[in-house]
């Protein structure tokens, strides 16, 4: 079927929400640094109860990981991310969530071809780009350094 770039425009036009960006942009803001803070407040309390400045990091990032992993299996992180938007991709908890939820919606199709096969739909072009990025500024660097 060929649409012409009228035929087009008039489909497209009214098929989504125009966002209010006025509202959107600071709730990402509020939710994404509130997620921050939660994470040096746990990076806070680890120090306080004895660990050092690494193993204190470490264990808040793990527990940013497991509460993001269980809010998404519970269906919390989702509306979460429909209020705050942006602000859920903080990365450790942004991906945590691009993990676990392909693993809660595959679950019903085994452990093999659903969980297995599809755990890092999501996530996956992000390793792969990410990886890719990071050798590219090396391999500049290296030649510019």
């Amino acid at each position: 079927m060929q649409l012409t770039k009228e035929e087009y425009s008039k489909m497209y036009e009214g098929q989504g929400d125009k966002t209010k960006w006025w509202v959107t942009f600071p709730k990402a803001f509020i939710i994404g640094g509130g997620i921050c803070v939660l994470g040096q407040g746990l990076t806070d309390l680890y120090k306080a109860v004895g660990a050092d400045e690494k193993a204190a990091g470490t264990l808040a990032t793990v527990t940013l990981i497991f509460i993001s992993a269980l809010m998404t299996a519970l269906g919390l992180y989702h509306k979460l991310a429909r209020h705050a938007g942006a602000g859920t991709l903080v990365p450790v908890t942004g991906f945590a969530n691009s993990v676990a939820a392909p693993a809660v919606e595959f679950r019903s199709e085994g452990y093999i071809t659903g969980l297995g096969a599809k755990i890092f739909i999501i996530s996956g072009p992000v390793i792969l780009y990410g990886i890719l990025a990071s050798v590219a500024a090396g391999v500049f660097y290296y030649i510019t350094g």
